[in-house]
């Protein structure tokens, strides 16, 4: 795809993760299924735990703000005690997990559980997070030559530095700036993205942002922020549209910085 100039005023490079730094196959063919597998394991060994407790709090809730959906899981309370009671409750929470897994949700309520499922997997070692191998030596380079570098995922804040904390490459958290989730907001809204300038400390136009996706790059692209969608082996291919409207990279080190001149 040749050699992207990155714009003079681009002082921060803001990184999805799936697709872009990371394979999508990790997600959809480890992550996730690690999840669906243990779910019940995991709110069986840890249901007496605050921490567990709080996230089925927050799974109710939002099962609750999803009553009218079609095939929504409620999750009811515990009417009583003993083990039958308990089961009921653990089946409902483990069924409304797998139902918003099977359409894809980003809920805070489910990031956040799945978010303390992989801190144990990864600790553990049953788990590390893959990163395409272009990734982190162009990061050193954009780092050196005085670059911020951010990371911009549906996935939680915990989720994410879990992955960078426990990759392939070792721990590489010390590449990164800051972590955002969407908790600033949805990746397809363009205010998110300039919550995140403000964040940062900077203008939108002070950053570039690198996708798959190209609804996520239109929404920054709405708050002026520099753009280019990320190629990559097994990432959902792009129109003929979006393939000549957008800068295109298929790897980290196509990126030209006008400092490495």
């Amino acid at each position: 795809m040749g050699v992207l100039p990155v714009p003079a005023e681009v002082r921060a490079i803001l990184l999805d993760i799936e697709g872009t730094t990371t394979p999508i196959a990790f997600v959809q063919e480890t992550l996730f299924p690690y999840i669906k597998e243990n779910v019940k394991e995991y709110l069986r060994a840890h249901w007496e735990e605050e921490e567990c407790q709080r996230d089925v709090g927050l799974l109710r809730k939002q099962a609750q703000e999803d009553s009218s959906l079609d095939g929504a899981v409620p999750i009811p309370l515990e009417s009583g005690s003993g083990e039958e009671e308990l089961e009921r409750v653990i089946q409902a929470v483990v069924d409304n997990v797998h139902w918003q897994m099977s359409l894809d949700r980003k809920t805070t309520a489910l990031k956040q559980l799945q978010g303390h499922m992989w801190r144990a997997a990864y600790a553990t070692g049953h788990v590390k997070g893959e990163i395409f191998e272009d990734v982190v030596p162009a990061i050193r380079k954009w780092r050196e030559a005085g670059m911020k570098v951010y990371i911009y995922s549906s996935g939680s804040v915990e989720a994410q530095k879990l992955l960078f904390g426990y990759s392939t490459e070792g721990d590489i958290l010390e590449l990164f700036d800051g972590h955002f989730d969407t908790k600033i907001g949805p990746k397809v809204e363009s205010e998110s993205y300039r919550r995140i300038a403000a964040s940062i400390g900077c203008a939108t136009n002070n950053i570039l942002f690198l996708t798959d996706v190209p609804r996520e790059a239109s929404a920054a692209e709405e708050a002026d922020t520099h753009v280019a969608v990320v190629i990559r082996p097994g990432n959902a291919g792009l129109t003929d549209d979006e393939k000549s409207y957008y800068s295109l990279i298929s790897s980290f080190t196509e990126l030209f910085l006008p400092s490495s001149t």
